[in-house]
């Protein structure tokens, strides 16, 4: 009698731990990390520039409400410059006027503050602020890696994939690497006339990482999906994107 009470509460207990790693798991799952540039000017240009807010919001808002917790990092961490300030935008104005999480990329965290293991997914926000301090970031490249190899999702849209193009995997590959990659184009930067300001151009270095990298014309929507790997090419492409990670994320 005493064996078969033991043998039962050993089968409670085993279902109870199955039961309470299921739900860690399932929210472990519900955590995305947003990254966000440090940077506040283009160039010697003198002109500001940051994080663009409806890269931020857009992508915010469709992940937040299908039930997704939202963390921010920066490179510096605390309060990142925004760019792209417009509250005639919806969705820019219910991100900005959420207490919760203005709070949360105001004091955005630094890298060495994150655990991947709490990500299901990380999205790099563009603003032309990423194009200085997103590829040589070996700290957010690291993460990502881990959270791709992880088996998560690596995202990011306009200037955003700059954070893309330093990420190697555990096989030395480039993430990139022989995957379809979309992000700010050649002929966009050219039309904003920072063709000879920003330190790179996007497109070509995804390139000679090996990506095969899709466009469309300029200010076009086109997000590309490939491989656990999502890219958008602009602004306008930014809503798609987060559309795109929140199907991922539910086919997993």
């Amino acid at each position: 009698m005493m064996k078969k009470l033991a043998l039962f509460m050993l089968a409670i207990f085993t279902i109870g731990s199955v039961q309470a790693q299921t739900q860690k798991s399932k929210n472990m799952k519900k955590k995305i990390l947003f990254v966000v540039t440090s940077h506040d000017k283009k160039g010697s240009t003198g002109e500001d520039t940051g994080y663009y807010l409806g890269e931020v919001s857009h992508p915010w808002e469709v992940l937040h409400k299908a039930g997704y917790e939202i963390d921010f990092v920066s490179p510096k961490g605390g309060t990142p410059p925004v760019d792209g300030f417009d509250l005639k935008d919806p969705v820019n104005k219910e991100f900005w006027e959420n207490k919760e999480y203005k709070n949360r990329i105001d004091h955005s965290m630094t890298p060495s503050q994150v655990n991947p293991k709490e990500y299901s997914a990380i999205f790099y926000a563009g603003g032309h602020g990423a194009m200085w301090d997103f590829a040589d970031n070996k700290e957010l490249a690291d993460i990502a890696s881990k959270i791709y190899e992880n088996g998560g999702i690596v995202a990011g849209v306009c200037h955003g994939p700059a954070g893309l193009v330093n990420i190697k995997l555990n096989n030395g590959k480039y993430l990139v690497d022989g995957k379809k990659i979309n992000a700010f184009t050649n002929e966009e930067e050219s039309e904003v006339k920072l063709t000879d300001v920003v330190p790179f151009l996007l497109e070509d270095k995804l390139k000679e990482r090996g990506a095969e990298f899709e466009k469309s014309g300029l200010w076009q929507n086109h997000v590309v999906a490939d491989q656990r790997v999502i890219t958008g090419q602009n602004p306008q492409s930014a809503k798609s994107v987060g559309e795109a990670i929140l199907k991922e994320l539910n086919n997993k």
